[in-house]
């Protein structure tokens, strides 16, 4: 007697049986063997029917890129899996409780077939095929690492104790769900918290300045996530690198000069001439101050030669007594955006008795060679006794902030 098995697939919507899977069962035993006993009819026991379940289900649509697939067999065992988007072939391998899941990512906008293999108690086999879509993004944001906005992070470095975190998003993005994407490590471990620039640009430090030594890995888990409107992350990203030794400038603006700590311990005292003070209007009507900016300034770059004048900054008038032309000036460390530096100045005399500057901090040539050899962008230059504040936006003004107003 020849029994046909009967297998189900259900569980998740999947299919509720294989004929409406356009799956087949196959089964029964060869007649005609010699020696071979038939059973009386009604003495066999019933096999019981394979349960197929896929996930995600049958025909489902705006499935996650990183949604495993997973296929279990219940009252049978799962022989095979294949999954395919085109000509492309999913990875995945059997689990210790004899389900299949798959091991890698999926790509967004594309159809995946699942052609499942099972057998019930009896050795019969049956076959499972079932589809689904993964989601189509309008958007994808792209994710780049920054040292500050003039220069990307670069991976593996090493920075000074101010630098914070920058993660930029190629798109605006809902704040939340990025922050919840972000996984930050460090060694040893601190606590942080996160302040966005803007839509696109998010900040972390820790409450403050980096130990020297540390590393510092960062993780943004972006690829399959909903980071906004119809906004998804193009993909996963990562950095990391390492806080040199812990340098500390500071510079005082009433006693004109500027002391360096490494690791806490006084290594170089310098002459300096700060910003002269008093303000202007410039060319387009913007304000313009000529005092140093107060509070801990981040150094953002090191240029050995830079080109200065006063229309950087809006005085264009040969006739305003604050005009001076281009002119360049050795041994540039900049610490904002708006143009504030530690340089050479062999022209001011006051060195170490007044401030003459335009905002820049004056050093002589040899103490401003010795900064631009030694510094590492990220290094902390903190401007004290100024009557002007550094705005969290100019520069990286993000340690001028207390830690529990800092962002979120």
């Amino acid at each position: 007697m020849i029994h046909r098995r009967k297998v189900i697939f259900g569980a998740l919507g999947v299919v509720a049986a294989a004929s409406a899977a356009g799956c087949s069962a196959h089964g029964g035993a060869a007649s005609g063997s010699a020696g071979r006993v038939e059973p009386v009819a009604g003495t066999e026991k019933p096999v019981a029917p394979v349960r197929l379940t896929v996930t995600p289900a049958h025909r489902a649509t705006g499935v996650s890129p990183v949604q495993p697939i997973v296929v279990a067999a219940a009252q049978g065992v799962l022989r095979s899996v294949t999954v395919t988007g085109g000509k492309t072939t999913i990875s995945g391998s059997m689990q210790a409780d004899g389900s299949w899941r798959s091991t890698e990512d999926l790509a967004y906008g594309k159809t995946f077939r699942v052609v499942a293999t099972a057998a019930d108690s009896s050795g019969a086999t049956s076959r499972h095929t079932s589809t689904f879509t993964t989601v189509t993004p309008d958007h994808l944001a792209r994710i780049t690492f920054q040292a500050n906005a003039m220069s990307a992070l670069r991976s593996g470095h090493t920075y000074g104790a101010g630098q914070p975190v920058i993660i930029a998003f190629s798109r605006a993005v809902d704040r939340a769900a990025a922050e919840r994407a972000i996984e930050i490590t460090t060694s040893p471990a601190v606590d942080g918290r996160f302040y966005w620039a803007n839509d696109r640009t998010v900040h972390w430090r820790p409450a403050k300045y980096w130990t020297g030594g540390t590393t510092v890995k960062v993780n943004v888990n972006a690829f399959g996530v909903k980071l906004g409107k119809q906004v998804y992350g193009a993909k996963n990203a990562s950095t990391h690198f390492r806080i040199g030794r812990q340098l500390v400038a500071i510079s005082d603006n009433r006693t004109h000069h500027t002391k360096v700590y490494i690791d806490g311990k006084l290594v170089r005292t310098m002459k300096s001439s700060l910003g002269k003070g008093g303000s202007t209007t410039g060319a387009n009507g913007e304000h313009v101050s000529y005092w140093t900016a107060g509070g801990p300034h981040v150094v953002l770059s090191k240029e050995r030669v830079h080109t200065m004048s006063s229309a950087s900054y809006g005085v264009t008038d040969p006739k305003d007594p604050n005009y001076y032309g281009a002119e360049e000036i050795e041994y540039c460390t900049r610490i904002t955006y708006s143009g504030e530096f530690l340089h050479a100045a062999p022209w001011n005399q006051a060195l170490g008795r007044a401030n003459l500057s335009h905002g820049c901090i004056n050093l002589s040539v040899a103490d401003a060679r010795w900064v631009y050899e030694n510094f590492l962008v990220g290094d902390i230059v903190d401007v004290r006794n100024s009557p002007r504040k550094l705005p969290i936006w100019n520069g990286l003004g993000d340690w001028t902030v207390p830690f529990d107003r800092y962002g979120r």
